[in-house]
């Protein structure tokens, strides 16, 4: 990231602090798309995913003075995004099992074809699976989150997210298979 770059968010940020509706209109285009990304690839449903982006601007504009620069911005405002988007699903009952002692073995030999999957089609599968392998899945593959970040966020222990996760995994790749069977057919 180029010094011209942080100065100009330095001065946005700064400006936004101020009240300044411009600066924030500013920074809201240029950050909305990629957490309108967050949102629907968490939430799914488009309103919802609207309603979060816009809930999560609005606690990040009035948080906006405790942004200290240890992150970039976009990683700052992302995790509000993330946290909220968790919330949302909290409230909606989003369940995990307690899996400490359960563990599910990686198998390899469940390979895919995957010269035709396109991003396309696992976004869609990604999307098909039950809420709670969806949201692991997000964090951990599309946002990056390690499985001890996962789970302090959705408040579970860090074996159980890995266990998900697994879970999760061979949902996605059964899901697919049969799409890439069904495709063929």
């Amino acid at each position: 990231m180029s010094e011209e770059y942080i100065d100009l968010s330095r001065n946005l940020i700064r400006d936004c602090i101020k009240g300044d509706r411009q600066a924030q209109y500013r920074l809201y285009m240029q950050y909305s798309r990629s957490m309108y990304n967050i949102c629907i690839r968490m939430l799914v449903n488009r309103e919802d995913a609207e309603d979060i982006l816009q809930e999560a601007f609005i606690q990040a504009f009035r948080r906006l003075d405790t942004f200290r620069g240890e992150s970039s911005f976009g990683t700052w405002l992302k995790k509000i995004v993330i946290n909220r988007c968790l919330d949302f699903l909290k409230k909606r009952k989003l369940g995990f099992m307690d899996s400490d002692e359960e563990k599910i073995p990686d198998r390899q030999d469940e390979s895919l074809e995957e010269d035709k999957i396109s991003n396309e089609m696992i976004h869609e599968c990604i999307k098909s699976l039950p809420e709670g392998a969806r949201v692991i899945v997000n964090l951990y593959l599309m946002e990056g989150f390690s499985h001890k970040e996962s789970a302090k966020m959705l408040g579970i222990t860090e074996s159980t997210a890995k266990t998900q996760y697994h879970r999760a995994k061979h949902l996605l790749r059964e899901r697919i298979n049969e799409k890439t069977l069904y495709e063929k057919a």
